[in-house]
């Protein structure tokens, strides 16, 4: 990778959000601090973690580690539903700041819906932290379109985004729409459907023809959407290689392919929230 690699942003609502971030679900104490020093001195700009994830103390020794000034740095965290009554939204907030050690986070999500506390005390309490001063933004994750409208409407401060999974197998286009009609940024996680993009005929065929992997391909097709990805890796090697592809564009008949990949059953997360979910 070519040094000052420069990632693209979009912008929504107020946030300029890096197109690349590195996701760190998963990633661990030492292997987890030093990937993200590791990326942010590749020229990542944008980096995902979550209290749930529970690494976001090595999430900071990583950013500090790195060198990189943090006003260059986009910082996503996210608030488990447990604690989405009011009270305890603002502690969990001011716990992660407390892990990170940060003044504040770049964006604060609310990580997937909870049906047993009333959205609007929530949206409440996230609006309320972003007004302290703890969120430069706030948005939603795993949010329906039923229940992103809702948050719209009960929502003091902008939204800027709806975080979910989306890749080449799973059809998220109503979503999407939904999210571009509100001005929301879409932000992929696992945007190569957890490795599996690699094992696809079409997305082969595509990356041999750009000379770039199957995972480039499938990245690009998300990018070249303004669909922002954060693909989890602790592998220096796939931090580059997630990182090279800015440097090519896919044809309309190439994207009309991958698309046609899509499934309404594509879905690999599952937790006991999603469960609760009717998936658009």
């Amino acid at each position: 990778m070519q040094e000052n690699l420069i990632i693209p942003a979009i912008e929504a609502k107020g946030a300029r959000i890096p197109l690349l971030g590195l996701g760190t679900w998963d990633l661990r104490e030492r292997v987890c601090a030093r990937g993200v020093e590791q990326a942010l001195r590749l020229g990542y700009r944008h980096i995902d973690t979550a209290e749930m994830y529970d690494n976001e103390r090595e999430v900071g020794e990583g950013l500090r580690a790195s060198g990189v000034k943090r006003n260059d740095i986009f910082i996503t965290t996210k608030v488990w539903p447990s604690h989405f009554a009011p009270r305890e939204f603002e502690r969990a907030a001011r716990d992660s700041l407390v892990r990170l050690r940060l003044s504040e986070v770049d964006l604060l999500l609310l990580h997937w819906p909870n049906p047993q506390i009333p959205l609007a005390e929530t949206l409440g309490a996230l609006c309320k932290v972003k007004r302290d001063g703890l969120a430069r933004h706030v948005g939603v994750s795993n949010f329906t379109v039923a229940l992103m409208d809702e948050a719209l409407r009960l929502s003091s401060e902008p939204l800027v985004c709806n975080q979910f999974e989306c890749h080449p197998f799973l059809d998220q286009s109503t979503l999407i729409g939904a999210c571009r009609r509100n001005g929301l940024a879409v932000v992929a996680y696992s945007p190569i459907a957890k490795g599996r993009v690699g094992d696809d005929e079409t997305l082969s065929r595509i990356g041999a023809a750009h000379t770039k992997s199957a995972a480039q391909v499938c990245l690009r097709f998300l990018v070249q959407q303004n669909i922002v990805v954060i693909p989890r890796t602790s592998k220096v090697e796939r931090l580059s290689e997630n990182a090279a592809i800015f440097d090519f564009a896919l044809g309309a008949q190439e994207m009309a392919d991958i698309s046609a990949l899509a499934r309404r059953d594509g879905r690999l997360v599952n937790s006991a929230f999603s469960r609760q979910q009717e998936w658009d």
